[in-house]
């Protein structure tokens, strides 16, 4: 694994990074295609098919198997462009061009820089430029992501299909028979049907030298989750490249909330069992292997670290490097800001850019049923309320990605459709309820957002694809950092800002990473409070006091933390150990209300 760069550009939405590697791979970074959305990826493959001169054969929606090969043919184009646009960066490193002197400019200051002006200080040999293109010019990663849960059933002509062309088996199948080598992100969850799936192809598995055409990134929570879900697969003889952490609330897109269990307290567990975790993954993977009849390798294959969420700075992104000894740090929302890096059009990136702490949101929007992280006044959610307005809630529902609910009909509907609001809402009005009752529900109906449209729509405008069907109302999902980046910014800048070489947040009174995932966790902890005290039930109850004991814990190794002499806190010791203290404070009375709650109920 060559990696230049000690960041990588997760998956962001539907299409906000739907072209992401085009853009950035050949200066080394790494970045992750979703693969939802198969109607976008094959209007993304026909537009760069057309923009290169590039032979296209529409994939209809009618073929037999349509989604994984859409995937495989959009990934097959990406590889390609991204390859060829390498190879110019590799051309202009013979001659010492533009294109490698903006590849080498935006390399973290290490001994790779040093030898490139080395380099350029003489009149260096063919022979000497070539081995240090072979030596140190390296590819980003062309990744992939697949939400597991998102994994309907499909039907033809009435028929349920068989389960391998379910969304998220069918996406697996075309990255799997892709050209690409590299990963695949799985996120969102355990799906134990779609692990098994992954046997199914021999690319997944290691060679003799222990090299894997195609790798699998987790995205975890917490230890527990890595471990049980790593257990799983090497049972099975694949092996997890790398484990990829991310904040439960400090991030974009769905917010996972864990048990109260905080970044830190995590990432310190990583580290003090990353060597047990990596032998005991690799023991399994290799009786697995032998069982199976394929290669094993002599030792174990490399296991990246990584975390994301939240991140906004030079000396954060060190830190985590360094203390908990990660191999990268995932840096998303601020590359929204981004235009040569991310697909936003201008009136949603201009509102990312302008957002504050009021703006950005935990929502309740998604269909999925968990909470998603939103922005207000964006397209979408106006598109929603004009059809609120007009007598016609919910969306036309045409993607179908996420539809799930069966509680009106066999077939699946999707919770922010027409189609299940219209009889969800007449279900309401025939119960008695009083008037604060359906207005409480009737809100929690049509809050819903078509998330499938929303998240995509982004692409359809920069790209002037047709927007007849779905509309142009976009939904965008930054993490709450984002709130204190308000600069478009472009590739050299962000990249400078990451390393410590520029400033682009000028708003000073930012919150340590950590302060600010605690204070996310208190504000959901008094929700949590809250819905006991509408809803009360025992097992509620208890939840809620493991939750506060864990966050209370975590506090006290915070405390610990930047009490202790690391240059890191320097500068914030004090205002940090502050804000602790006052967190710590604010949890305790929290507690002590839900314990008044719970005797009064009692």
């Amino acid at each position: 694994m060559n990696n230049n760069h000690t960041f990588h550009i997760p998956v962001m939405g539907l299409a906000f990074t739907i072209d992401t590697p085009i853009k950035v791979s050949h200066f080394g970074i790494d970045s992750v295609i979703p693969l939802a959305d198969d109607g976008l990826i094959e209007n993304m493959r026909k537009y760069y098919s057309k923009r290169y001169r590039l032979p296209y054969v529409e994939i209809k929606s009618g073929e037999d198997d349509y989604r994984a090969k859409r995937i495989r043919s959009y990934l097959d184009l990406v590889k390609k462009i991204s390859d060829d646009n390498f190879n110019d960066v590799i051309e202009s490193a013979m001659e010492m061009g533009a294109s490698i002197m903006r590849y080498v400019s935006m390399l973290p200051d290490r001994e790779i820089t040093k030898e490139f002006y080395r380099l350029m200080d003489k009149i260096p040999t063919k022979d000497e430029i070539a081995r240090f293109i072979k030596n140190n010019i390296h590819q980003g990663s062309i990744d992939v992501n697949i939400m597991t849960k998102v994994d309907k059933d499909n039907y033809k002509s009435g028929e349920k299909l068989p389960v391998e062309y379910n969304d998220a088996h069918a996406a697996l199948r075309g990255f799997a028979e892709s050209d690409l080598e590299s990963s695949v992100v799985l996120s969102a969850g355990f799906n134990p049907r779609l692990y098994g799936y992954i046997e199914k192809f021999d690319c997944f598995y290691p060679n003799a030298e222990g090299y894997l055409r195609k790798k699998i990134i987790l995205k975890v929570s917490d230890y527990r989750s890595a471990l049980i879900q790593g257990k799983f697969l090497a049972k099975k003889g694949i092996w997890i490249s790398e484990f990829r952490i991310e904040s439960g609330l400090n991030c974009g897109g769905h917010a996972f909330a864990s048990d109260g269990y905080l970044m830190g307290p995590i990432l310190e567990e990583f580290r003090t069992l990353r060597a047990e975790l990596t032998s005991t993954l690799f023991d399994i993977v290799v009786k697995s292997l032998k069982d199976k009849g394929k290669p094993v390798p002599i030792a174990p294959m490399p296991l990246r670290i990584t975390a994301q969420g939240g991140v906004g700075t030079a000396d954060e992104h060190q830190f985590l490097l360094k203390h908990y000894n990660l191999d990268a740090i995932g840096w998303g929302s601020p590359f929204l800001l981004v235009p040569e890096a991310t697909v936003v059009d201008d009136y949603t990136r201009n509102l990312v850019k302008d957002a504050t702490e009021k703006d950005v949101y935990l929502s309740d929007i998604s269909p999925l049923g968990v909470p998603f992280n939103s922005i207000r006044d964006n397209t979408k959610d106006k598109e929603k309320t004009a059809r609120m307005q007009a007598g016609k809630p919910g969306s036309p529902c045409t993607k179908k990605h996420l539809s799930f609910s069966t509680e009106f009909s066999e077939t699946p509907l999707c919770t922010a459709s027409r189609q299940y609001q219209a009889q969800k809402i007449a279900s309401l009005k025939k119960q008695e309820l009083s008037v604060a009752q359906f207005e409480k529900a009737y809100n929690s109906v049509t809050e819903k957002a078509c998330i499938c449209t929303g998240l995509s729509a982004s692409a359809y405008i920069e790209y002037d694809f047709d927007t007849s069907v779905d509309g142009k109302g976009v939904s965008i999902c930054p993490g709450p950092n984002i709130a204190y980046f308000s600069d478009i910014m472009r590739l050299e800048d962000i990249t400078d800002h990451i390393y410590g070489r520029a400033n682009w947040m000028k708003r000073t009174d930012r919150p340590h990473l950590f302060i600010k995932e605690l204070q996310l966790y208190i504000d959901y902890y008094e929700n949590l409070i809250q819905d006991t005290i509408e809803d009360f039930s025992i097992k509620k109850q208890k939840y809620n006091l493991n939750f506060a004991d864990t966050l209370a814990k975590g506090i006290e190794y915070y405390q610990s933390l930047f009490q202790s002499n690391m240059p890191y806190f320097h500068t914030m010791r004090e205002s940090v150990i502050r804000q602790l203290a006052q967190l710590s404070d604010t949890l305790e009375k929290l507690r002590m209300r839900a314990g008044e709650t719970s005797h009064c109920i009692v």
